[in-house]
């Protein structure tokens, strides 16, 4: 059986402020995932839009695409071209799981939630030619997850070859957050077995690793474990948590141990009202100072993301925010414009009171208002948010942010790190055109390296914490 494995370029693709060193970084792990189980005499192939040009003149016997948001419209003509030349299309991710009855209408099967139970469920009816038109996952777990087929995967052509999932979901309800939607009807967070995950890691060449879990501390037993059997494995590695599993216990310091040298929090806002209205609750009445100051003691370098448009929102919001990026050094920062995604509470929230502006999917990037605010006018928001953007990344709050760090070396990690991601864009571009972006990664690995810190920033009462949970 010849099988088709697609993930369409999101409408970034065609903006003016498309980056594609952004979009360049990982491979589609989803599809690869599934790949897993297909037969080994099936002949397979991967194509990632954002990467490479799609081949849209074959006729393989099954074609299977990803589907986010912005890139529906894009995946649907895509559909559509492959099931008029008589194709079978199946469509699945997190889109299609928001907008099933939607996606229904460009697939001959559509798949709800994760895809490790109803994919070889569905190979199985295909085979015999009863495949249902709705999969729906019931059955939450990554027991017997066969290895990933990485031989799919073109590694010349992305910066972050060897990204990694070992958990699904996250153990938190925000109510902006896809996830409650995705992983409805079972469970909504679950991890490998940790033997599991350690097989799949030594199976990666290399130092660097991303783990593009939601949230890698979510479990603290399996991290704690993760993290043991991880120290003597060399790694450098990136990954995301939360404030709040930052600053319990000492279990950032246990991956810190392990190898992890940059870490995406999810900040959001400072305000408790906007943190109360998105169920935010692992937020609220937590110290972010002492997060960034633990973080910067343990050399992890940090990307903040920073959301603007909440109803607590005013015109002062976006100074505020890169301010205090700048000050407390955050190495990177991720801004967004407030998005109500489909499925989400926020989205029926919003919906209900009157308050979506537009259902063109293109638009809910995070980059355009596509709601009515309250305490800012959407071009207030639209222009606060460039702004930021602009001012962060300015060379002079560059940095200045860089000189915050007490050691040497993490402020040259710093000032290379932000510098080489946000103001080498023609460089990138030209390492990517010419198939070298994959050359850049011992740079990026020299970058993650270890950073001894001359004096820690943390609290006295933060320290002894660390120090009795090590007692």
């Amino acid at each position: 059986m010849k099988v088709k494995m697609i993930l369409p370029a999101l409408a970034e693709a065609e903006s003016p402020f498309w980056r594609p060193i952004k979009y360049s970084l990982f491979p589609p792990l989803g599809l690869a995932t599934l790949a897993a189980y297909l037969s080994p005499d099936d002949e397979v192939e991967i194509q990632d839009q954002h990467v490479e040009e799609l081949n849209l003149n074959d006729k393989p016997d099954l074609v299977v695409i990803q589907v986010y948001i912005t890139n529906a419209y894009r995946a649907y003509k895509i559909a559509d071209e492959y099931r008029a030349k008589g194709v079978y299309v199946i469509l699945g991710g997190l889109h299609v799981t928001s907008l099933p009855e939607e996606a229904a209408l460009h697939a001959d099967s559509i798949f709800i939630g994760p895809g490790e139970e109803t994919f070889p469920q569905f190979l199985k009816d295909f085979k015999i030619g009863k495949a249902l038109k709705v999969y729906n996952s019931k059955i939450r777990t990554l027991d017997k997850v066969p290895p990933i087929r990485r031989d799919l995967i073109k590694r010349h052509l992305y910066l972050v070859p060897n990204s990694i999932v070992v958990t699904r979901g996250c153990p938190h309800h925000c109510d902006f957050c896809y996830k409650d939607a995705f992983f409805e009807g079972g469970k909504s967070f679950y991890t490998q077995k940790v033997d599991d995950a350690l097989a799949e890691i030594e199976r990666l060449p290399g130092k660097h690793l991303y783990f593009l879990d939601d949230h890698l501390l979510g479990n603290g037993k399996f991290a704690r474990e993760l993290f043991e059997g991880m120290k003597s494995m060399n790694r450098v590695f990136q990954s995301a948590a939360t404030i709040d599993s930052i600053l319990h216990g000492n279990l950032i310091e246990k991956a810190a141990e392990a190898g992890l040298r940059s870490l995406f929090v999810g900040f959001e806002t400072f305000s408790p009202q906007n943190l109360k209205q998105s169920n935010k609750k692992q937020n609220l009445e937590k110290d972010y100072v002492k997060a960034v100051n633990r973080l910067h003691s343990l050399g992890i370098m940090i990307n903040g993301s920073f959301v603007f448009g909440m109803d607590d929102d005013d015109k002062d919001v976006f100074k505020r925010t890169v301010d205090w990026g700048v000050k407390h050094s955050i190495t990177t920062s991720t801004f967004h414009i407030q998005t109500p995604y489909p499925g989400t509470r926020l989205y029926k929230n919003m919906e209900t009171e009157g308050r979506i502006l537009t259902k063109n999917w293109d638009l809910y990037d995070t980059r355009h208002v596509v709601y009515k605010t309250k305490n800012l006018t959407a071009s207030e928001l639209k222009e606060g948010y460039d702004w930021a953007y602009k001012e962060f990344y300015s060379w002079e709050n560059i940095l200045k942010a860089s000189l915050n760090h007490d050691s040497h070396k993490h402020k040259l990690k710093h000032l290379f790190y932000s510098g080489g991601w946000k103001k080498f864009e023609p460089l990138w571009n030209v390492l990517i055109k010419t198939g070298g972006l994959n050359s850049m990664l011992p740079l990026l690995e020299s970058i993650l390296s270890k950073v001894k810190v001359k004096s820690v920033k943390a609290s006295d009462d933060l320290l002894s914490e660390y120090q009795l949970s090590n007692n």
